[in-house]
């Protein structure tokens, strides 16, 4: 079984109270993170989840509320005394991404030596195997000094895939085909607002989404405002789903 448990449902700015983007999954034993937001370290300790028990944490865009709370993670396995390795991976160039992001948070700490591994990996088109996890990351449509890219995530024997912060793009028909779980961003139900997707244009395109379940997430207040509305199941921080 693969269980799915969103620790972070929120957009950028907490709308709704919401922790920014952290989605947990639990396959084969192995625990990983899609998404590791700033309030991330936050919320896992919140949801009772132990941040050292996480395997690895899988990256779509270099946006603080989707990375940002990686230095934290790491430096709170420092701290905990974790034993545990730990995989980052991530758009090209994930490691000095990281690096400097954990030097504007946290000067000099880039540079201590943890008591535990810590691993960088690159992600793209060609399937990458990260333990018993196989992963596609196919680029979106959204700031294009982000490096954004959509997950595509076989685990399990499930396939969960993500599309990150979007526009509509020829990836995301990719990214959905045939799976179990396809998480889509719905920042605004009708509004246009460039570089993301809202509720309107996913039903526009939902001939295109074709997987077996889909739901959404990164909500903003318009979205909120029209829950009863929307034409597919919003998760909230919580949410657990199996597959």
């Amino acid at each position: 079984m693969t269980r799915v448990r969103f620790i972070g449902s929120g957009d950028s700015f907490g709308s709704g109270g919401r922790f920014q983007t952290c989605i947990q999954v639990d396959a084969d034993g192995y625990r990983f993170l899609i998404d590791c937001g700033a309030t991330s370290l936050v919320a896992l300790k919140r949801a009772g989840l132990d941040p050292s028990s996480i395997d690895a944490v899988l990256l779509t865009h270099f946006h603080g509320d989707h990375s940002g709370g990686v230095p934290y993670l790491i430096l709170d396995g420092q701290f905990a005394k974790r034993e545990r390795p730990l995989v980052i991976a991530g758009p090209p160039g994930v490691r000095e991404r990281m690096t400097a992001v954990f030097e504007a948070a946290l000067p000099t700490s880039s540079t201590t030596q943890q008591r535990f591994g810590v691993s960088f990996v690159d992600l793209g088109a060609r399937p990458t195997t990260i333990g018993p996890l196989e992963v596609v990351a196919l680029p979106v449509a959204h700031l294009p000094e982000t490096v954004p890219h959509g997950l595509r995530v076989r685990a399990g024997g499930r396939v969960v895939a993500y599309t990150g912060d979007t526009d509509w793009c020829d990836a995301l028909p990719s990214l959905a085909d045939g799976a179990d779980l396809f998480i889509a961003e719905a920042y605004s139900f009708e509004k246009r607002i460039p570089q993301h997707l809202s509720h309107a244009t996913l039903v526009a395109h939902r001939g295109d989404l074709r997987a077996k379940r889909i739901v959404l997430t990164h909500a903003g207040v318009e979205t909120l405002a029209h829950r009863a509305e929307l034409a597919w199941e919003l998760v909230d921080d919580g949410t657990e789903i199996d597959l």
